[in-house]
């Protein structure tokens, strides 16, 4: 049975909310008898992303109101 964890992969202060987030992956580690597969990214979030989605304006995609919009590359 394959296994489904969030994993933070970053830390970072994000500007549009003065505030430290951590922004994480969805990953699915294949089942047992398939070890040689590396995980499967199936979503991403930013921990901040609801405080986000209640600002009159599109922050970026991490918080999914903005999907053009990248602001931590």
């Amino acid at each position: 049975m394959p296994w489904v964890t969030w994993r933070t992969i970053k830390r970072q202060v994000c500007d549009r909310i003065d505030e430290q987030v951590a922004l994480e992956f969805k990953l699915v580690y294949p089942a047992e008898f398939l070890p040689d597969q590396p995980p499967r990214i199936i979503g991403r979030r930013c921990s901040k992303g609801m405080e986000c989605n209640q600002i009159d304006k599109p922050t970026c995609h991490w918080a999914g109101t903005l999907p053009g919009y990248d602001p931590f590359r």
